[in-house]
């Protein structure tokens, strides 16, 4: 299994999910595990995801999620699970 971090950050709206999901399933790679929160406004989610089964690169994943997140106003980053938890290990 490769596990992969997926953030999503920015000005709540309509579809926010729908839209990641979706690119998510189009593209074979399965959701483990999902939180997300909207604080004032502010759209927070995280997503472990598995890509192991994945249709393209991770680099492409990467790309691709970024310009969705332009596309309908969010920041998304997408982090191997290995080098996301070196970052945030204390």
């Amino acid at each position: 299994m490769k596990k992969t971090v997926i953030t999503v950050v920015g000005k709540d709206r309509v579809g926010i999910i729908a839209r990641v999901c979706t690119y998510l399933a189009n593209n074979s790679i399965n959701i483990l595990d999902i939180s997300q929160t909207i604080i004032q406004d502010f759209f927070n989610m995280m997503m472990i995801v598995d890509t192991s089964k994945a249709s393209k690169k991770f680099d492409e994943i990467a790309e691709d999620l970024e310009q969705l997140g332009v596309e309908i106003g969010v920041v998304i980053k997408t982090q191997h699970e290995d080098i996301f938890n070196k970052m945030h290990r204390i």
